[in-house]
């Protein structure tokens, strides 16, 4: 189960950060995410280009979890998982993900992230749903963001006024 997706700056400032691990108690989960946004990107950054982009993150999010990253421009891109998962399955995972926002924000950045927060939640849900992954084909995935996006644009433009009354009132 995936526990936890995360982007954060190389600053160290979360810009995504989505829970499926509901068992843990609100006000835990609230410093767990900052105690993870706060120590984990000090040990992205110290960390070697050489070394493996594996953590164990056991400490934070309980036993039996681990953390995978992958660095991109100015974004580290976080997955917290348990041992039913595989490593490297994430880290392909996390390359999905980023290759789906490249494919719909055409070169994604961090601005694209903060002013796009629905559409990066939209995506992530396509994407994994309750912990678990749905989908890993970034085509598919742009192409059920498209048809979201295209059914809400057509929900907004559907008036709940007729016609005839609407029209009178521009006589």
């Amino acid at each position: 189960m995936i526990r936890s997706v995360m982007v954060m700056n190389t600053q160290g400032k979360p810009r995504l950060a989505k829970f499926y691990d509901f068992q843990i108690e609100f006000h835990s989960l609230i410093s767990d995410c900052r105690e993870a946004t706060g120590a984990y990107p000090q040990r992205f950054w110290s960390r070697a280009e050489n070394v493996s982009n594996f953590l164990d993150a056991a400490s934070i999010f309980g036993p039996d979890s681990s953390l995978v990253y992958k660095h991109y421009a100015t974004l580290y891109f976080v997955l917290v998982f348990d041992s039913s998962e595989n490593e490297l399955a994430m880290l392909d995972l996390i390359q999905v993900f980023v290759e789906t926002l490249d494919k719909c924000f055409k070169n994604v950045c961090e601005l694209d992230i903060v002013f796009n927060y629905s559409k990066i939640h939209t995506i992530l849900d396509e994407m994994i749903f309750g912990g678990q992954v749905l989908e890993t084909s970034s085509t598919e995935l742009v192409k059920a963001v498209e048809e979201i996006s295209r059914l809400e644009s057509a929900s907004n433009s559907i008036t709940l006024v007729p016609k005839s009354v609407s029209g009178w009132r521009n006589r």
